[in-house]
């Protein structure tokens, strides 16, 4: 229980220096050499995440999110590759914050290109070119289908968005391994949504999202979906059917 008390207080020490004793028996410099370390790479790991967050707050204040970041934030992970997850996760829920709005959004926004491009998900048993009307169509298991209040992927130290306005986006890792951008709408979305909840063929996905839009012509709309499907194909989002 004594040296677990004493790892409590040298944590709590590395993360707010101001506030938390150094532990008894530990030398100054030696403390401080801990301390940097932990700063840097906890901060090196959040900087090199989100770029475009850091532009726009600006060198001090950034700093200054960062040091809150390691000083409130239970961070619990054993895991370097989830750290600006869990940077992620306290934008969104940590109160008097005093950024835009939008940052938090960003900052997700910014995260899945990462979470894309590091995701262990391998492709699945499918036909490239079955058909995705009768077929069960599979989806690429790489595939963020997202929405959020503000048009985060326009955001930049050169333009920053005013009011909110609904945005729909995808983001997907190809066969090259490149994570690939797309803007989509909401019934992209819905349709998207629908296929990765439970396998079912482009058809009988389309006839829900008539039928919750009471569609006033739902065989144009499956047609609408197979050729969308068909371009989602070609772009990669959609690999083929079962």
């Amino acid at each position: 229980m004594e040296f677990q008390r004493f790892q409590h207080a040298f944590a709590n020490h590395l993360r707010d220096p101001r506030r938390a004793p150094r532990p008894v028996g530990v030398p100054a410099r030696g403390m401080a050499v801990y301390q940097e370390l932990v700063s840097n790479n906890l901060q090196g790991f959040v900087d090199s995440a989100f770029p475009v967050c850091r532009a726009i707050l600006g060198e001090a204040r950034w700093q200054r999110l960062g040091r809150r970041f390691r000083r409130d934030w239970p961070l619990q992970t054993p895991w370097f590759r989830e750290i600006p997850r869990e940077f992620v996760r306290f934008l969104a829920v940590t109160p008097r914050l005093r950024l835009p709005r939008w940052l938090p959004e960003l900052a997700h926004y910014e995260w899945v290109e990462l979470a894309a491009d590091i995701a262990d998900a391998p492709i699945p048993p499918h036909d490239p070119a079955g058909d995705l009307r009768h077929g069960t169509v599979v989806l690429n298991p790489v595939l963020f289908n997202l929405a959020y209040a503000w048009p985060v992927h326009r955001i930049g130290p050169d333009w920053r968005p005013r009011k909110a306005q609904a945005t729909q986006l995808l983001v997907y890792r190809d066969a090259d391994d490149v994570v690939r951008f797309s803007e989509t709408n909401p019934v992209t979305a819905r349709l998207l949504a629908l296929l990765a909840a439970s396998p079912q063929t482009g058809e009988t996905a389309a006839r829900q999202i008539a039928a919750e839009l009471q569609h006033a012509d739902p065989e144009r709309l499956v047609d609408f979906a197979v050729e969308l499907l068909a371009d989602l194909r070609r772009q990669g989002v959609v690999l083929g059917t079962l």
